[in-house]
């Protein structure tokens, strides 16, 4: 037989009563079993009760646990771009500069090596990234803006800090587009 849980009026009844010493008053176990079961809405914490829960494994994800998974992100959606922007400032704080200058637009137009001088000063590099913005177009273009805080330290230990946005680019599913036209890209920040 299931018991009904515990039912806050009742705790608040023996919290008035509980300071006399009335003879009269039932055990907790008897007011427990008198009080109609409150109603629970959907997703509302459990009420507290006496009984023992089961444990379980702790090597082995329960199901709150698998329910948690990051949901997937379209490559091709606002958050995707914000996605190239993450992996862009990782690639580059792990000093893999010539695969975060890959994600750039026009990355022909520099050697590795120049991008990677372009970092030679900072001892550490450090990047926040925020939402991004809506989806705009133009011309067959799509463009997303990411707003980021880089900081970290210089060679020399001194601190440095700065705020702006990225600025993502890639065609619009448009006939004769390629996949890597359709993919974002670095444009502008």
């Amino acid at each position: 037989m299931m018991r009904s849980p515990f039912h806050p009026a009742l705790l608040l009844a023996l919290l008035a009563g509980g300071c006399s010493d009335q003879s009269d008053q039932r055990s907790e176990t008897q007011n427990r079993e008198s009080v109609a079961p409150a109603a629970v809405s959907p997703g509302a914490a459990p009420a507290a009760t006496n009984e023992t829960l089961p444990t379980t494994n702790a090597t082995e994800p329960g199901p709150v646990e698998a329910s948690l998974a990051e949901p997937k992100t379209s490559p091709t959606s606002a958050q995707g771009a914000a996605t190239v922007v993450e992996t862009y400032y990782a690639l580059i704080e792990a000093g893999k500069y010539r695969e975060a200058l890959a994600l750039r637009e026009n990355a022909d137009s520099m050697t590795a090596a120049k991008f990677a001088a372009g970092f030679a000063k900072y001892g550490e590099y450090h990047a926040t990234v925020g939402a991004p913005s809506e989806i705009q177009g133009a011309a067959g273009s799509l463009y997303v803006e990411v707003p980021v805080q880089l900081y970290g330290r210089m060679k020399d230990g001194k601190p440095f800090g700065s705020a702006g946005t990225i600025t993502l680019r890639r065609a619009n599913d448009v006939p004769g587009a390629t996949a890597a036209q359709r993919r974002w890209r670095i444009y502008g920040n």
